[in-house]
């Protein structure tokens, strides 16, 4: 029987995985008051393989330092690592998925009232926790002074991951959150955020660390800026480059338009972006991804890997519990009770 490529094993760095199929971030936004709840435990565990790869949903590396940095109504209930009860709570939620046998990295992510390189002028939407969908303006670029305080908190968000049992940490770059401080080179353009990526190398090793990115947009130079961003991933011994596949109207994909940032990493290379399993086989089979990262699909299959070994039918999502299961509602509810197979 001619082998299924996600399900073939795979070697990243020191972590021996025993197929290409991984958990992608998650927005779930369950952590009320910022702090992992134990259903989260559940949740995670449910998604847990032996030798499988899970990443943790974007987690906040700082609080905000305003109110005007986080509307309630849209960041409400996403959980941090930057205090020690936040740490304590993410501990045994590790736990849960490290009992499974699976590899667990945390996603590291600086929230957007901090952070910056989306369009300054633009006004984005964004789903709210209640499944609407709410204006919000744009963030704005880090001021130069603030820089090694963003920097110095990813550092230590980094820690924190590790010292709660996690196996290494991702960094958001992705969905506007590059973050830069702008300039008139490339590598000016680069600097902030290749400096954050060294702060978190050097706290915990480049072995531990991943990044994700995307292309920005379809403008050349900022083409140009990721593909930078990416080959410069290798001088800090990044172990993965998780990046996100573009898309033309929400269905159809770009044709391999991640190949150059493929080429130019020399880690492990993760794609994600609506695959479904023969997209992802091909990709694997083809070398243009080592791993292929899940999103609505595992979310509404805990039991994916599975699934795609036996080629069973899979379960539909619910979008709206995507963002939380609304007031008052049983946080269970499109969180842990979408079933197995039986």
């Amino acid at each position: 029987m001619k082998p299924i490529p996600l399900m073939t094993p795979y070697t990243m760095g020191e972590f021996d995985l025993s197929h290409r199929v991984v958990l992608a971030p998650l927005t779930r936004q369950r952590a009320y008051g910022g702090v992992p709840q134990p259903h989260a435990a559940l949740y995670y565990s449910q998604r847990a393989s032996p030798g499988g790869f899970l990443i943790s949903e974007a987690t906040r590396v700082s609080p905000p330092s305003s109110r005007q940095e986080e509307p309630e109504s849209s960041f409400g209930n996403i959980p941090g690592i930057w205090a020690p009860e936040q740490v304590g709570a993410w501990a045994p939620v590790v736990d849960a998925a490290h009992a499974k046998g699976a590899v667990f990295f945390c996603q590291l992510w600086h929230v957007a009232g901090d952070a910056v390189r989306q369009r300054e002028q633009q006004v984005s939407p964004q789903m709210s926790f209640d499944g609407r969908r709410k204006e919000l303006t744009s963030p704005r670029r880090v001021a130069q002074e603030e820089a090694p305080r963003v920097v110095d908190g990813f550092r230590r968000a980094a820690r924190n991951a590790v010292d709660a049992g996690f196996d290494g940490v991702e960094i958001l770059g992705a969905n506007g959150y590059f973050v830069d401080g702008g300039g008139m080179d490339m590598e000016s353009w680069c600097r902030f955020a290749l400096d954050v990526v060294n702060a978190v190398v050097r706290e915990i090793g480049g072995q531990r660390v991943g990044v994700r990115l995307d292309q920005f947009s379809a403008e050349p130079d900022e083409h140009a800026l990721a593909l930078h961003v990416v080959s410069r991933l290798n001088d800090h011994g990044v172990l993965y480059c998780h990046m996100i596949e573009p898309r033309v109207d929400g269905r159809r994909r770009v044709s391999r338009q991640l190949l150059p940032f493929r080429e130019a990493f020399g880690g492990t290379f993760i794609a994600s972006g609506g695959y479904g399993r023969e997209e992802g086989d091909a990709a694997v089979g083809e070398g243009y991804a080592d791993l292929v990262a899940y999103g609505r699909l595992f979310l509404a299959n805990p039991d994916l890997p599975r699934r795609f070994e036996l080629g069973a039918p899979l379960n539909d999502c619910v979008s709206a519990t995507f963002y939380g299961a609304g007031a008052g509602a049983d946080p269970a509810v499109g969180y842990t009770d979408y079933p197995f197979l039986e």
